[in-house]
């Protein structure tokens, strides 16, 4: 209950939050905008590992490290309380009238990226899964799991910030030679060696840092603005099935043959390389 509840509280707040995102990015660069948010996210996320895994290495009980969590928590509240005050106006939706002006329809280069999008949520293994591999495999030692958690976030807000900068230069082209680099993070999940593991969390958390940030700069580009709203809704709707489908998936071909998982992870992320490409022409 306590993981639906935080997945529902995520799947409420982030349309608008990416609507605020996209008005942004019209003055400082959409791929910038999103790039410099996921830098944030992820710098938290880096912070709370490193915090984690302290105190695992102190005390060897998880216990405490709970208890230190609804601290950032109720700063979050304070900050968007805070916020809501001094901008009441960020990310208003636009009007009716303009909302039925605008087309109807969603570009065709919008359903195109939707198929890329699914199909490379669908070959992300969640950190879950792969941490329950170093544990079984005993390739990385318990205490040190958070900090290769830790150095995933890290390599995912940097890479957030060049890949923000590349978007708005070169367009979402940049992202079919990006996916194909990062289908390489499945093999080197489920190998048996530490230093690969490690090379594993970079080229993960660099996906991961291209999912949070370009992939959904690339929305604002393709839907008309006051189609947004809904935009993102069927965004993070296709993201987000597949990457249960792919994630329960991959976790019953874990069970049964571990190549079996990675080749599935691979081979959907490769094939989202095709529908990624259409779309990029199609916006051209």
């Amino acid at each position: 209950m306590l993981i639906l509840a935080e997945r529902t509280g995520r799947a409420t707040r982030n349309p608008p939050r990416d609507i605020m995102l996209a008005e942004a990015g019209e003055h400082m660069g959409r791929g910038w905008a999103f790039g410099v948010n996921e830098a944030l996210d992820q710098c938290g996320a880096l912070i709370g590992p490193l915090v984690v895994s302290a105190l695992l290495f102190t005390y060897r009980d998880p216990h405490p490290a709970f208890f230190w969590l609804p601290v950032p928590a109720a700063i979050t509240l304070a900050l968007v309380a805070g916020l809501a005050v001094a901008f009441p106006r960020a990310g208003r939706a636009a009007s009716k009238a303009a909302a039925v002006a605008s087309d109807r329809h969603y570009p065709p280069a919008f359903w195109w990226y939707l198929g890329a999008i699914a199909l490379v949520a669908f070959g992300f293994a969640d950190f879950s899964l792969i941490a329950y591999h170093f544990t079984k495999a005993q390739t990385v030692d318990h205490p040190w799991i958070p900090i290769y958690y830790a150095v995933a976030m890290g390599a995912g807000g940097l890479a957030s910030l060049l890949l923000g900068r590349l978007f708005d230069r070169y367009g979402l082209v940049m992202l079919v030679p990006l996916t194909v680099v990062a289908a390489a993070y499945a093999p080197l999940a489920f190998s048996a060696s530490a230093a690969l593991a490690l090379a594993q969390a970079l080229l993960w958390g660099i996906g991961l840092g291209a999912h949070e940030s370009v992939m959904q700069a690339a929305v604002a580009q393709m839907v008309p603005k006051e189609r947004l709203g809904s935009a993102y809704g069927f965004f993070g709707a296709a993201f987000g099935v597949a990457w249960f489908a792919g994630s329960a998936a991959m976790g019953a071909l874990y069970d049964r043959s571990i190549a079996a998982a990675m080749t599935m992870a691979v081979i959907a992320q490769l094939l989202a390389v095709v529908p990624l490409a259409i779309a990029a022409r199609k916006l051209h």
